[in-house]
């Protein structure tokens, strides 16, 4: 087991200055020199369009291209590196895992991925210019992979698979874009029919309301469903499933099994993080480990957030922070049972090396 932690990230003004303010962390950080070694080995297959980026961006949350000019001043990087690094546009995805439950006023979220992707960022955003306020963990800097925003819409994705790649944004900037600029589940679902999708993923909206929503979406087409639970594989688009589904269908089945008997929002979560119960996973070489769980209470207007398993989540007051309430810790802590370093924690966390 090993100690890892969350940098816990507040930020009240412009998209420009957030931008600007992440950038000046950012510079010289391990997150860019582990970055920069991954670029060497895993080379981009296209050549970035920075109008062809702007206008996609724009389209659908234009403060959001005003963050990545800011991050571009404090870095001074020409603007290519910055959509190459953070603009979520056309970039490659690698799989992953990720198990979804909604129920009586919560989403809860297990992260599967690999150790040498995940930053360790927990931001708190409320802009001043325009978009809606967003809390949850960054991923690439600018994107969310799950998170919650002032109206109290949530969102959470999962995986399905790379076939057959489109021009189109990635998994955590559509988290981005959705939370940003939605304010309930119909929103959510009808930009999600509108966002062109780089890869296949499902995701998963759920608002004040306790509706909930799983949007299957392809390069293809997108198909909308009702229900509570969501693994790695889609129901309504099953020609686009990857072969190998056996732990997708186990995880569901035990998250369907479990549903109608879960009381509320930390039997659900418990039922996530804790190791014992088969939905948390510890496949962290093979892509699929789990690093943290996230839960999202929007009628509370609170969310909570644990590093590794069987551990009590830190618990935020969304409500509080909203209306001016700084949270005082710094990071978040936790262990996670494996030895694969960390791209914000650890030299030499490439591709180079297991």
């Amino acid at each position: 087991m090993r100690q890892i932690y969350s940098e816990i990230i507040q930020f009240r003004g412009t998209h420009y200055d957030f931008g600007y303010m992440q950038g000046k962390k950012l510079k010289d950080s391990l997150i860019i020199q582990n970055r920069e070694k991954q670029w060497q080995v895993r080379k981009p297959r296209f050549t970035v369009e920075v109008e062809e980026v702007k206008q996609a961006i724009t389209r659908f949350a234009p403060g959001i291209w005003d963050e990545l000019l800011g991050l571009q001043d404090a870095l001074e990087w020409p603007i290519e590196r910055v959509l190459m690094e953070f603009g979520g546009y056309r970039l490659d995805y690698v799989r992953s895992g990720c198990s979804i439950l909604t129920g009586d006023h919560y989403l809860i979220r297990n992260y599967d991925y690999h150790p040498k992707t995940y930053e360790g960022r927990y931001t708190f955003f409320q802009p001043t210019d325009q978009g809606y306020a967003i809390i949850g963990p960054s991923q690439r800097i600018t994107g969310r992979m799950d998170g919650m925003n002032e109206k109290g819409l949530s969102m959470g994705y999962n995986f399905m698979n790379r076939k057959n790649p489109g021009d189109g944004f990635i998994c955590c900037m559509i988290g981005r874009l959705v939370l940003e600029s939605c304010a309930n589940v119909e929103e959510a679902v009808e930009m999600l029919k509108e966002i062109p999708h780089r890869h296949s993923f499902t995701y998963v909206v759920y608002d004040k309301s306790s509706t909930t929503k799983i949007v299957e979406t392809t390069p293809r087409g997108v198909k909308v469903r009702q229900a509570n639970a969501c693994t790695n594989h889609f129901e309504l688009m099953q020609d686009e499933n990857r072969h190998h589904l056996v732990d997708s269908k186990r995880r569901l089945q035990i998250l369907q099994a479990n549903q109608e008997a879960i009381s509320g929002a930390q039997e659900a979560f418990r039922l996530l993080n804790n190791t014992d119960k088969g939905v948390f996973s510890d496949l962290y070489g093979s892509w699929a480990g789990t690093i943290h769980t996230s839960a999202y209470l929007p009628r509370e207007m609170k969310a909570w957030f644990a590093l590794g398993g069987d551990v009590e989540p830190y618990e935020f007051d969304w409500h509080r922070w909203l209306s001016g309430e700084d949270i005082t810790i710094e990071r978040i802590t936790g262990e996670i049972d494996t030895t694969i370093p960390f791209v914000h924690m650890d030299a030499g966390a490439d591709w180079s090396r297991k």
